[in-house]
């Protein structure tokens, strides 16, 4: 896996800070929250592209934001542009290859909505509670992801028909 930073930005310095801030779940319950599961932010939207180049090139166009992180994924087949929204990302995926999810994605569905990502406490943690709560996990054990995170991903028939990814950032 290759990583571009094209520019620092608070994103990802947020979010670290917060992963460094929250309590443990072992010694604090926050409001709002299960034991084991702990969500910091909505990370990203992802939407699947065919064309890469040119979708960050309309997104620069119409909406004025350059991506903050460009990669390849090789494990996952994809290339992906990170562009910065607020608090946020919004991930702009390619297919490396036709048999690559995102690409078996794109030949189905075409262009558009792939999946929402929240950034997590404990990636471990949060699988557990959700394979305790019956959630159906497409990853048993988390993943190397974009930008040094761990990943792990809950089927769309785990809930709302919707593919959700868990992140992890690294401490």
């Amino acid at each position: 896996m290759s990583i571009r930073a094209l520019t620092a930005g608070p994103p990802t310095r947020h979010l670290l800070h917060l992963r460094r801030t929250v309590p443990e779940r072992a010694s604090h319950q926050l409001p709002g929250y299960s034991v084991g599961m702990k969500l910091l932010n909505l990370d990203h939207v992802a939407i699947a592209v065919h064309d890469l180049d040119q979708a960050i090139e309309d997104h620069r166009r119409r909406y004025g934001v350059t991506p903050m992180y460009r990669e390849v994924v090789e494990e996952q087949g994809v290339e992906e542009a990170m562009l910065a929204v607020g608090g946020s990302f919004v991930q702009l995926l390619g297919a490396l290859r036709p048999d690559s999810p995102v690409g078996r994605f794109l030949q189905r569905r075409g262009e558009g909505l792939h999946h929402i990502a929240y950034a997590v406490v404990d990636i471990e943690a949060a699988l557990a509670h959700l394979k305790a709560e019956g959630a159906l996990l497409v990853d048993r054990e988390p993943r190397e992801g974009g930008r040094g995170t761990r990943i792990a991903f809950v089927h769309p028939r785990g809930g709302n028909q919707t593919l959700v990814e868990l992140v992890e950032y690294p401490l």
